[in-house]
């Protein structure tokens, strides 16, 4: 539902710190890397922008582990991501797989 959904700020908030605790993970970071094409040199610049920070959440939704893990980390109900995500650019696009 809509109200349920974080404001962009937030949004964009919650997709920094999940790129901040995919970056202090060095077994996944690489992954991320390669989802994304960026290099680690680029991280902090791609970082302001909206649409990267949609691929951030995009990685961390791609693997309920993944989900587990950030959420438990920054103290976020599971369903965070997801709203988040839907509220970036490109989040209200449909997911056919």
């Amino acid at each position: 539902m809509k109200e349920d959904l974080p404001s962009r700020d937030a949004a964009e908030r919650m997709a920094l710190q999940a790129l901040a605790w995919l970056a202090a993970r060095p077994e996944l970071l690489p992954d991320f890397l390669s989802a994304t094409g960026a290099s680690p040199g680029e991280l902090r610049q791609a970082a302001a922008q909206p649409a990267f920070l949609g691929a951030v959440m995009d990685f961390i939704l791609s693997d309920d582990a993944h989900v587990i893990a950030f959420c438990d980390m920054a103290g976020l109900p599971y369903t965070a991501p997801m709203r988040a995500r839907a509220v970036l650019p490109g989040g209200d696009l449909p997911h056919w797989t």
